[in-house]
């Protein structure tokens, strides 16, 4: 006689809570909060930096002009375009993004009484946030295996760019874009970025990324990157990360997306070059967008490394290591290791990249590097600084270089990650050390003086016979100062810009000239 054996289940207890996966939005939310703060941190010691180049004319022309009809803009930009091309140069959309930065500027001024050196700084230091931000989309659009962009944690690499990027944020001489023209080139270099993360993760492609390629060659020389940086994006993320294999991914949405876009680009790029071309072929043209090619070969390698900070810092400081015992790199470095110490918390729970990740992402930001190095290469001023051995110096694709060699550098630290974390929060201490012996070098003398009080005059208009006093006497420093720079003869030009720009813009916020005494 056999029994049969029945195995009687076990009695289940209180059911516990089971175990809960980490929330995506929750490193998201902390890794948003670095891509602001973290450059803010650095960028802060040139809040107080004083206007060099066109900006001493621009903010007021453009304020003045457009504040009230910012529409107005867009119909001069278009009608524009032949007086541009013919001094060398097509950027209509990239002037609309350029003049509305400037009365962006200028609002900050009415609606605040900034002085519009500050308000410019703002809106630069806001196109930096931006920067950083797309650098990170970039980077989890050609890392990320999941459908859905920000419905899992972002990688390691993510989490520590706001701190590479904040430490290469230096003001790296004159032509660096933390110090003119940051928030049209530091803007720009953030769509190159975007446009390559949304090709990366195009789940369809139509008529829209048509015209974007088109738009892109309007926009101005930095943006044309954005083509084949997307185009490179996507072959590499197809094959390593997806490993799709030939068929697969030329038939894929993001390689349409990317054919798509040279189909809008270069119907509009080749003529405009081409008509560029004839007309520059006697010289004159504009030389920050004339092309050079003598000494292109021998400028790369500067373009290549000048996004080192060391090298950037002794640009910022005239050869010399920034003053770091003093308060506003203490206070950049308590600030920074706060920002440190919070991501810690949740920096070893992160994803780390696999080889294929890593590959994929180092081949994109070569390519960003090459191709942001190149196009600065081919440029006279920036040739006549390599020769004369001024490596790091700054230039319009330094936002791009910057995010480029951050990416490179962290793609393949996957070890020691606390380490790597410390050193971004010890360069991002001494960058900010940087900016401000560049900030203290640059305010002495007489020049920082003048624009610093048109500044603040125009922000706090004074309508009294003694407010014109002091106006008028601020014209003929400025007539003086002028003249000191041209052989005891003021520019006529100059002085003409100074009193159009400056009238435009105290008529639109007092109701009064600049100054009585000036030529109508």
């Amino acid at each position: 006689m056999t029994a049969e054996i029945i195995e009687v289940p076990r009695q289940a207890g209180p059911a516990g809570p089971p175990p809960v996966a980490p929330e995506p939005r929750r490193p998201w939310r902390g890794l948003l909060w670095r891509c602001a703060l973290a450059p803010l941190v650095v960028l802060a010691p040139l809040v107080t930096l004083t206007f060099s180049a066109d900006h001493r004319f621009n903010v007021y022309n453009s304020g003045g002009l457009w504040v009230a009809h910012p529409w107005r803009l867009v119909v001069e930009a278009v009608t524009s375009v032949p007086q541009y091309l013919d001094r060398g140069n097509f950027r209509p959309l990239g002037r609309v993004l350029e003049w509305s930065l400037d009365v962006g500027a200028f609002a900050l001024t009415g609606l605040f009484g900034l002085p519009a050196t500050i308000a410019l700084r703002v809106v630069s230091f806001v196109a930096a946030i931006l920067l950083t931000g797309a650098a990170v989309v970039l980077v989890e659009a050609v890392v990320a295996r999941r459908q859905r962009l920000f419905a899992g944690p972002p990688s390691v690499v993510a989490a520590l760019l706001p701190f590479a990027i904040a430490a290469g944020l230096v003001a790296a001489g004159r032509f660096s874009t933390t110090v003119v023209f940051g928030g049209l080139y530091l803007t720009t270099s953030a769509l190159v970025l975007l446009v390559a993360a949304w090709a990366c993760r195009a789940r369809r492609a139509g008529p829209l990324v048509v015209v974007a390629g088109a738009a892109l060659a309007a926009f101005n020389e930095l943006a044309y990157i954005a083509v084949p940086l997307a185009t490179v994006a996507v072959l590499l993320r197809g094959r390593l990360v997806l490993g799709l294999d030939r068929r697969a991914l030329l038939r894929s949405a993001s390689a349409r997306f990317a054919g798509l876009l040279w189909v809008g680009f270069l119907p509009v790029f080749v003529p405009v070059r081409l008509i560029i071309r004839e007309r520059c072929a006697a010289g004159g043209c504009y030389v920050g967008s004339d092309i050079a090619y003598g000494g292109a070969a021998a400028a790369l390698p500067d373009r290549f490394v000048s996004w080192l900070p060391p090298l950037m810092w002794q640009r910022a400081t005239g050869g010399e290591f920034p003053h770091v015992a003093a308060a506003v790199p203490a206070l950049a470095f308590l600030a920074l290791a706060l920002l440190a110490w919070r991501a810690l918390r949740s920096l070893r729970d992160l994803p780390t990249l696999d080889r294929r990740q890593a590959l994929a992402l180092a081949g994109v930001a070569a390519a960003l590097l090459v191709l942001a190095g190149t196009l600065a290469a081919l440029n006279a001023d920036v040739q006549t600084l390599a020769a004369a051995g001024r490596w790091g110096q700054g230039w319009r694709d330094s936002g791009l270089t910057t995010v480029a060699g951050s990416i490179l550098v962290l793609a393949f630290w996957r070890r020691f990650v606390v380490v790597a974390l410390a050193l971004l929060v010890v360069a991002g201490t001494v960058s900010a050390a940087a900016n401000k012996d560049f900030r203290d070098s640059t305010s002495g003398g007489r020049y920082p003086y003048l624009y610093d009080r048109i500044a603040q005059e125009v922000a706090g208009f004074d309508r009294t016979p003694e407010g014109d006093a002091r106006r008028c006497a601020l014209r003929d420093a400025f007539i003086q100062t002028s003249a000191g720079n041209h052989h005891g003869v003021a520019d006529r030009r100059e002085v003409e810009r100074f009193d159009m720009s400056l009238d435009r813009a105290t008529r639109q916020l007092a109701g009064h000239r600049f100054c009585s005494e000036a030529p109508r």
